[in-house]
């Protein structure tokens, strides 16, 4: 792609893509996750991480000693240390040395992911293999908003985990001679729509893509760019917990645009 040939929609996706590289190249990012660690009601020592870990009355508790280099809230542990991170939200961070061990709550199971800058993952990552940015695969579609948000629950990665979704309503598209509907998740300022297809498992991670909708207009008017498609943190590591897309978002056609799974290598 030369720059007496780039267009203006291809300049714009690139530094769209460029933007999202540069974000998965965070030193304590998804891309640094070296294991996750799920808690029983056994205080247990997990495997490279110092302490002793349990679950008692749904708070996480950690024994440590001063030489174990563990922190929480700017103090070191010494002694006992409990936690009590949310359903769902972003773990409580405890530190040790140049690690982050993110402290999480799935599904009422309770789990440890360790970051760690070092991390291989993160090390070799040289950017997202996707298609060619491709006009024609920015698609009119319709929102149709539910009379009052609703939740959809999904399955996850991780068997046995699910993800309670609030959605507030449909979008409807055509891609060809196939009409597709599918259900938006987020507020209708900032929706948010995970769907697999016909590449799905094939050139595309198989278990979701997640592609950011822009707000309707007075109409409901929406704009899919399926070039910005995105994946989700667990096609690039084995420790996420991401969300399945629901049953309603498995579309019958075939999305090749967006970012394809970066497990299978760079496109040609």
């Amino acid at each position: 792609m030369t720059t007496s040939t780039t267009t203006l929609f291809e300049t714009e996706w690139a530094s769209w893509q460029h933007a999202r590289e540069d974000q998965l190249r965070d030193p304590l990012g998804f891309l640094s996750l070296t294991a996750l660690h799920w808690l029983t009601d056994r205080p247990e020592r997990l495997p490279g991480v110092p302490g002793t870990w349990w679950v008692t009355d749904d708070k996480v508790f950690i024994t440590a000693q001063p030489a174990d280099r563990l922190e929480f809230d700017g103090t070191g542990v010494a002694g006992v240390q409990i936690l009590t991170p949310a359903e769902g939200a972003p773990g409580l961070t405890v530190l040790h040395e140049d690690r982050v061990l993110e402290v999480i709550r799935r599904t009422g199971q309770y789990a440890v992911r360790v970051h760690d800058p070092a991390a291989p993952t993160l090390l070799t990552f040289d950017g997202i293999p996707a298609y060619a940015p491709d006009p024609r695969w920015v698609v009119e579609g319709r929102f149709v908003p539910f009379d009052a948000p609703q939740t959809v629950t999904t399955g996850a990665v991780v068997d046995g985990l699910e993800h309670h979704h609030t959605a507030a309503g449909t979008i409807e598209f055509r891609v060809g001679e196939v009409t597709e509907r599918v259900i938006a998740f987020g507020e209708p300022a900032n929706l948010r729509v995970l769907f697999t297809d016909a590449t799905s498992g094939v050139t595309t991670y198989p278990a979701a893509r997640s592609l950011a909708v822009d707000a309707p207009d007075s109409d409901g008017a929406v704009r899919l760019d399926f070039n910005r498609a995105a994946n989700l943190p667990c096609a690039f590591t084995d420790f996420a917990t991401c969300p399945l897309a629901p049953a309603e978002n498995r579309l019958r056609v075939a999305i090749e645009a967006g970012e394809q799974n970066p497990r299978l290598g760079r496109s040609a």
